[in-house]
């Protein structure tokens, strides 16, 4: 059974992504803003240093409760600067919070987070045909949009290349090369 060739076929946690989660539509809210968080925090680390510290940001991050984490003070911001089950970079964690507060009013102009993010790809999954990874881009003319527009709409770690990933990873795209087990 083949699968895209970036996938570290010795790591059980990277596979499970890849044919679980990679490329599948999500719509649910709180899904897409702990995706969102989570590919920032991926920003010069690999994705599976991410998985790997996946559970520990959940837990860390009130389940990516945006209610919760918009109240964050200094002294959870400095517990959260210590926790080893995530990046302790003082700017990604910071960056939840602010996130979290831009999150909130895209839901409350949009009605739902996802209808907002869906947008930018007109509400349906761009399909890719790609024979092999080397064609797969880094970043797109949609994905420099969404960039610009979520940094205008106050998110941060929100780079052209990481939105490209992030609609990856929500099935925005579907960028599972043709020879793939997951292609659809």
């Amino acid at each position: 059974m083949n699968r895209c060739a970036w996938v570290k076929l010795d790591e059980p946690i990277y596979v499970t992504y890849h044919d679980e989660e990679w490329g599948v539509p999500v719509y649910d809210d709180r899904h897409l803003f702990e995706m969102l968080c989570l590919e920032g925090a991926q920003a010069g680390l690999s994705w599976l240093t991410i998985l790997k510290k996946r559970q520990g940001y959940r837990d860390a991050f009130d389940q990516f409760d945006a209610e919760k984490i918009i109240h964050y003070d200094d002294v959870k911001l400095a517990e959260l600067k210590e926790n080893p089950a995530i990046i302790r970079n003082r700017l990604k964690i910071k960056s939840v919070v602010t996130n979290a507060n831009a999150f909130l009013a895209m839901q409350q102009k949009h009605g739902t987070f996802s209808n907002y993010i869906w947008s930018f790809v007109d509400g349906q999954p761009i399909i890719n045909h790609w024979q092999s990874i080397t064609e797969v881009p880094i970043t797109t003319e949609i994905s420099d949009r969404m960039s610009k527009q979520l940094k205008k709409d106050g998110f941060k770690f929100v780079g052209s290349t990481i939105c490209y990933s992030f609609m990856q990873a929500v099935g925005m795209v579907n960028d599972h090369t043709m020879d793939c087990l997951c292609r659809k």
